[in-house]
């Protein structure tokens, strides 16, 4: 199992790095974590074409995306599991920056998700994607993490 994570920016706070860096280490047992960023572009098109270069040409492509399908934690668990019983085993999760993602990102994915309708900073999406992730794959195996 792979999990790539494209972002744009780098986590410049360092209890934000401090938290993803712990979720990547958890999720060890389950999967190998990558985590590529792109730098700020001046366009969302600019950062899109950066991102897309990244994307693996097989797996599972996952966009945050404010417009995309909110899920509660077990409904992304069920999801991930789904992926995971039809042999998918490389997902890829892309983060946009400030103003979001491509029109051509949003067509090429596979799923759009969106965190919530609150608004997150990018950096603090980061944190709670793995988070999510973490906590998905301890739902599928039934311990206790989630309640």
């Amino acid at each position: 199992m792979k999990i790539n994570l494209l972002t744009v920016g780098r986590l410049k706070e360092k209890y934000l790095a401090d938290a993803v860096a712990e979720y990547v280490k958890r999720l060890r047992p389950f999967s190998t974590v990558e985590i590529k960023e792109v730098p700020e572009q001046r366009s969302i098109e600019e950062e899109g074409e950066r991102l897309l270069a990244l994307v693996p040409k097989t797996g599972w492509l996952c966009v945050l995306d404010v417009g995309g399908t909110e899920l509660t934690s077990e409904e992304f668990a069920a999801r991930l599991e789904t992926l995971m019983v039809e042999g998918r085993s490389e997902w890829t999760f892309v983060i946009g920056g400030a103003f979001g993602i491509s029109q051509r990102l949003r067509a090429e994915a596979d799923f759009r998700l969106s965190l919530s309708r609150m608004t997150f900073t990018h950096q603090m999406a980061r944190v709670i994607l793995v988070e999510q992730i973490y906590r998905a794959f301890k739902i599928i195996r039934g311990e206790k993490y989630h309640w």
